[in-house]
């Protein structure tokens, strides 16, 4: 059992890695600070692809905590 917990961290920990890795950066510069809230890229970023991945990052990163436990449960216990 505590194997099969073991290499779906590992797994969950990769894809936490390349989550992070596509994501673009979020620094837009001085430059930017007032206005971009009209923009149409403003409003339909829900939509796009960082949204999803940083989305996709924070479920990712939750069930690696959630294993994180089980292993340390799993090791307590034998």
């Amino acid at each position: 059992m505590t194997m099969f917990v073991t290499i779906l961290q590992l797994l969950t920990g990769l894809a936490v890695i390349l989550a992070v890795l596509f994501q673009s950066g979020k620094s837009e510069g001085l430059g930017v600070v007032g206005g971009s809230s009209d923009s149409f890229l403003a409003k339909s970023k829900a939509k796009s692809m960082d949204a999803k991945l940083a989305r996709a990052t924070k479920w990712i990163g939750a069930v690696f905590i959630v294993l994180t436990v089980v292993l340390n449960i799993l090791s307590v216990m034998s």
